[in-house]
């Protein structure tokens, strides 16, 4: 943490210096455009590359010319300042002023046109190209071979002239005379001195001075600011070591307490070596990353090393606290731990055949199926494993992320339950748990634990997840299937209760009628399982009767898909159908 801050601090002043760099830089007023353009310098300035403090805005286009905007809204081609004489000189783009609806009289502008004699007229389209009075000028620039523009000054009378025939264009004002007979014209124009001082140099030091004066402060408020930076990161460094010594006493302490229980424990070059330094991983979780590891020549394990950031040391805890409690065949078994400073580890047995997730999901699934009977047998394996959580320990374990992933399979595919990082222990006298925040894998989550207005949470949440899990089992697909053309989802648990209700074939593995008759049953059992209302769910001994009868007997449960939001009454209650057995909430014991 040390180190982090003052890398942080090494940053910012870094940064100071920058800002000092080119702040310090912007004193200076010259530029260009362009190798060919102009020199620029005060009283001008290039606009988003120099400062306000150096004059008029000019600006740059994209092939390098140096462009004036005139009040007037009429941008210009710069081609020569000269600063001596104060005149700057300009071409219009289209090489063509009057072909632009002018109006050069500036006002109170900076700039004035230098030229004694400015012209106000109408431009008037004649068609055709007969010869006009004298009182008329004609404009080569915006005039054709089959129509001819003239000027005429404001002045005159329009009987005095032949162009009754002619079409009436638009008004000029303020045009110097010379530039009525011109092509390619180049309008020269003078500026005034800024109003800050007898000279130019005495108007530019103002300004610097002002800008040095706005820098000076600037760097005392933001020297107060990084000291401020320095002394937080400090404490926070001194906080967040003291936090982490904190946990770290917190975890030996358990360990302390579950030494009678005899899991080893492990070194972390311990676990090196019996990875190989981490060489075959196996996968990645929200919690840490699993590898492959042999504790002797016969025995395999799998590591889970676990991310420091995250849970500070609770899913930790909270593993190895109920794998501690847990002796069953369908719950993998904890074999150690590494609690070596802030690294910490838990060494699981191997289970070769990995996660049941690529058994059921899988683009081959065809491959990949492992038929009716093997899958039936799986379903019961973890529902008796869910019930031993539930019922076989001292007090009620609550798994809380049930789902494919988190099943794991042996050589022979016998099921085992992974993963109790967000593992709960309440009394087996009581029937919920008061949660603070929702735990679980989205599409797995038992609704109650996103809202207590479906009920309270308790072990039928986990009958939820196993519902979804088993459904996932007959459908062959995920829970949402995200892959539907034009974004459309499909949620599979209706569908597959709309398969149910028209009596149809659940799935295309089915061979023959012992088949449809297993896929049947596991869909019925995963139906009432994932009912809204918590008290309509089985318990977990429930359904393991359910899964090893042969399911002819088996009620279809009610729709779980007619509400997904149970209605209020006026009182706030739910109606009384979903009330006819209440879960008393208690406290989660840690």
């Amino acid at each position: 943490m040390m180190n982090y801050s003052s890398e942080m601090v090494t940053c910012l002043f870094f940064f100071f210096i920058v800002f000092l760099a080119g702040h310090g830089a912007s004193l200076n007023c010259t530029g260009s455009c362009g190798n060919r353009g102009p020199n620029i310098r005060f009283p001008f300035r290039i606009m988003d590359k120099q400062p306000d403090h150096c004059g008029f805005d000019l600006s740059c286009s994209e092939d390098n010319s140096t462009l004036l905007k005139l009040p007037t809204g009429l941008s210009l081609h710069v081609e020569r300042i000269d600063y001596r004489h104060r005149l700057i000189y300009a071409r219009d783009p289209q090489g063509c002023f009057l072909r632009q609806r002018l109006n050069l009289s500036f006002g109170a502008s900076h700039f004035q046109i230098k030229n004694d004699w400015l012209y106000d007229g109408t431009l008037f389209n004649c068609s055709s190209n007969e010869k006009r009075s004298g009182l008329t000028h004609k404009i080569p620039c915006l005039s054709a071979f089959n129509h001819e523009v003239y000027a005429v000054e404001s002045s005159t009378t329009i009987s005095d002239t032949d162009l009754l025939s002619c079409t009436k264009m638009y008004n000029i004002y303020g045009i110097p005379h010379s530039m009525l007979h011109a092509e390619n014209y180049v309008l020269t124009m003078s500026w005034s001195n800024l109003t800050c001082g007898s000279s130019e140099t005495e108007c530019y030091l103002q300004h610097t001075k002002d800008v040095r004066r706005k820098l000076l402060i600037t760097g005392v408020i933001f020297g107060f600011f990084l000291f401020a930076i320095v002394i937080t990161a400090l404490y926070r460094a001194y906080s967040n070591d003291k936090t982490q010594r904190e946990y770290q006493a917190r975890v030996e302490m358990f360990l302390d307490d579950y030494r009678s229980l005899n899991p080893t424990r492990y070194s972390y070059a311990d676990l090196k070596r019996i990875t190989n330094q981490f060489g075959d991983e196996l996968g990645q979780g929200a919690y840490g990353t699993a590898f492959k590891g042999k504790l002797t020549n016969e025995i395999a394990v799998a590591v889970k090393l676990l991310n420091n950031s995250i849970g500070k040391g609770e899913e930790f805890i909270n593993e190895v606290g109920t794998m501690a409690r847990i002796h069953h065949v369908n719950v993998v078994r904890l074999i150690g731990f590494c609690a070596d400073g802030f690294r910490r580890a838990l060494v699981y047995e191997y289970l070769p055949n990995g996660s049941l997730q690529k058994f059921i999901t899988s683009a081959d699934s065809r491959n990949h199926f492992l038929g009716w009977e093997r899958l039936n047998r799986v379903a019961l394996s973890i529902a008796k494993g869910i019930e031993y959580l539930h019922q076989g320990c001292d007090q009620r374990i609550l798994h809380f992320d049930i789902k494919p992933q988190n099943i794991l399979l042996d050589n022979e595919f016998n099921p085992k339950i992974a993963d109790f990082g967000m593992a709960k222990l309440c009394s087996k006298d009581k029937s919920a748990i008061s949660m603070t925040t929702a735990r679980g894998t989205v599409g797995y989550i038992a609704p109650e634990v996103f809202s207590r207005n479906f009920g309270s949470v308790s072990y039928k949440s986990d009958v939820y997840s196993f519902g979804m899990l088993v459904l996932e089992m007959v459908g062959g697909r995920k829970n949402v299937d995200d892959t539907a053309e034009n974004g459309d989802q499909i949620y599979f648990p209706e569908w597959i209760y709309n398969l149910l209700e028209k009596e149809e074939d659940l799935r295309f593995h089915i061979d023959g009628e012992e088949d449809a008759k297993i896929a049947k049953k596991l869909a019925i059992v995963g139906l009432w399982c994932i009912q809204w209302n918590p008290a309509e769910r089985p318990s977990m001994k429930t359904v393991v009767q359910m899964l090893e009868g042969e399911g002819e007997n088996l009620t279809k449960p009610p729709d779980p898909f007619s509400s997904s939001v149970p209605k209020r009454t006026s009182a706030g209650r739910m109606p009384a159908r979903r009330l006819h057995q209440e879960l008393a909430a208690i406290s989660e014991i840690e």
